[in-house]
């Protein structure tokens, strides 16, 4: 069986939410300690990647607590050399995504450990159009939603792939296009609209809404 460890990344400022979402309350619990929650029935060990100036005594139910960086790809970068080299399986998952399920977990580790792709990220489809514009305003082209899907986290890989792939340095929005700028396959799987990401205050009502319901 792989050993899987996951990686939460918790690093960012909250610019948009006003102040640290991850530590915000929902349910009477800090974000943070929901999205470490979520990533335990799967995982024999988490990191968590905390803000520079947060206070890195508290682990918020983790194992290891490291500091991140300036971006979201340095910061998986420190967490990452804070998980063991025997792992097989690693999982990076947003603070920003409370209440992920298990099954989008087992579905991703899934899909890595049983060798059919070389990593696994959770996708919705895209309901609204989507146009891309150019530096005036100006409607270039519009995308056939069809083949385009919304990205989630968790999203599993290859231990030693996401190790490579960080390796360059490089930045990305998420760690699924440094791997896909290898080469690699990367695999799709059913995600889940409720796995909602905690972006500004009446998102995190809309979270409480759905765990009451």
């Amino acid at each position: 069986m792989a050993t899987v460890w996951a990686v939460v990344v918790a690093g960012g400022s909250g610019q948009r939410f006003g102040r640290m979402k991850q530590f915000a309350l929902l349910a009477e619990r800090p974000v943070v300690e929901w999205a470490v929650a979520a990533c335990r029935p799967s995982a024999a060990g988490v990191v968590l990647v905390l803000p520079r100036d947060a206070a890195a005594d508290v682990a918020h139910g983790a194992d290891v607590v490291v500091e991140g960086g300036a971006t979201r790809a340095e910061s998986v970068r420190l967490g990452l050399a804070a998980v063991p080299h025997d792992a097989d399986v690693i999982v990076v998952h947003d603070a920003a995504r409370p209440l992920a399920s298990g099954a989008l977990f087992r579905a991703v580790i899934a899909a890595v450990s049983s060798g059919e792709a070389g990593g696994a990220i959770p996708g919705v489809p895209v309901s609204d159009t989507i146009k891309m514009v150019d530096g005036t305003h100006t409607v270039t082209q519009t995308l056939d939603r069809s083949s385009l899907v919304a990205v989630q986290t968790p999203q599993a890989f290859g231990a030693a792939l996401l190790r490579r792939a960080h390796a360059e340095g490089g930045e990305a929005t998420d760690d699924a296009a440094l791997v896909e700028a290898l080469g690699a396959t990367v695999r799709v799987v059913p995600g889940d609209p409720r796995n909602l990401k905690i972006t500004t205050p009446a998102d995190l009502g809309t979270a409480e809404r759905l765990l009451r319901g």
